[in-house]
Formats: structure tokens, C-alpha cells, sequence
């Protein structure tokens, strides 16, 4: 098991030791260990309980490891950025932030979408999709049907129309489950995909 875990992963709730949780986690975790060079303190922060981290990163997976010609894994990653900064989430913000970097192949589009989405560096399509994700994020009970239909005008799928509205609601619920734990960001995300490699 890796000796690089934070002490400092979460606030609020006992941290859980990668070598107790159930075999199939631990092959998860080290996977993206190995991967990445490190375990992103999500896996731990919900290591509580099994079943409900088990289902959480399949949903997770499902929602953001698909590539759409509407909905890049890009544009997926962006929609967490710009939605988690509104709901002030560090670690999100941080962490995906790190991943939208590297996917976009843009190294300032996170502080972007994080500080004020509407001056990002976006398309016309993507302008939309964050607009849409926004107020979903910030005013739900406002959303209607044209919200839905602009998406659909810029060429996304009924799919990708449904996946910017999970993804939203997904990560409303991640950024308050980090919210209520206290959990941290891992030192490695916030250069992640700032400095191409070889500079």
C-alpha cells in the first residue's frame, strides 16, 4: 500500500486505510495510484462505506469517462469546474480543474471557468453547455424548456442533453459531500496541466 497518503485528507470524519477497504477498491485505487502517481483523496475521503463508494464512482465513471461528438470528456470536465466554483468547492474546483487542463489541452481554462465562466476561453457550443450547467447549478427552479433546447440547437444529443444536467447534479451532490467531510485537494492537482511537459 502507498506511504504518500495526506494526514491532512479530510477534517471531519476518521480517514479510512486503503489495506482495509475490499479487494476490488483497493484494485481500483491502485490503479489510478499507478496511473497517476498518486491517490486523488476523493477515493479516500468516501472510503466509509463500500457499497456507497462503489456506486458513487460508477456513476462517476458512466458520467465522465464518455466522449460524445456534443460533449467532449473536455466539456465534461469544464461543466464540474464552472458548477463546482459556484458551490465554492475547493476540492472540485482543484481537482477537476487539473483534469479539465489537461483534457482541454488549455492551461488557463480551470481559472477561467473557476473565477467568471462568461470571459472562458469557449466556443459558441461550450458558451452554451456552461450557461445551461449554471443555472441548473445556481437556479434549478428556474430551468425550462429553451435552457434544454439551446443545447440541442449547438448539436447535442438528447444523451449529451441529459448528461450535462447529471453531471450538475452529480457534482452538487460531490461538492457538498466535501463540504461535510472537510476534505482536501491533493498538492499534486494544482500544477496538473499548467506547464506542458518538457518545459
Amino acid at each position: 500500500m502507498p506511504s504518500h497518503l495526506d494526514p491532512e485528507i479530510m477534517k471531519r470524519f476518521p480517514v479510512v486505510d486503503v489495506a482495509d477497504l475490499p479487494q476490488d477498491l483497493q484494485d481500483r485505487i491502485m490503479a489510478v495510484d499507478e496511473k497517476s502517481g498518486f491517490i486523488p483523496n476523493v477515493f479516500i475521503g468516501i472510503a466509509q462505506r463500500p457499497d456507497e463508494m462503489r456506486a458513487f464512482f460508477d456513476f462517476h465513471d458512466s458520467l465522465m469517462d464518455r466522449e460524445t461528438p456534443g460533449l467532449s470528456k473536455a466539456d465534461r470536465e469544464m461543466i464540474v469546474v464552472a458548477t463546482s466554483a459556484a458551490n465554492s468547492c475547493l476540492y472540485c474546483v482543484v481537482a477537476h480543474g487539473a483534469i479539465a487542463r489537461i483534457r482541454a489541452r488549455n492551461p488557463y481554462i480551470a481559472d477561467q471557468l473557476a473565477t467568471d465562466w462568461r470571459k472562458a476561453d469557449l466556443d459558441a457550443r461550450q458558451y452554451a453547455i456552461i450557461a445551461a450547467a449554471m443555472k441548473l447549478a445556481t437556479r434549478p427552479a428556474e430551468i425550462i424548456d429553451a435552457d434544454l433546447d439551446s443545447l440541442r440547437e449547438h448539436g447535442l444529443s438528447e444523451e449529451d442533453v441529459y448528461d450535462v444536467g447529471t453531471i450538475t447534479a452529480f457534482f452538487a451532490m460531490s461538492n457538498r459531500l466535501v463540504h461535510w467531510s472537510g476534505l482536501m485537494p491533493n498538492a499534486e492537482f494544482y500544477l496538473m496541466g499548467r506547464v506542458p511537459k518538457g518545459s
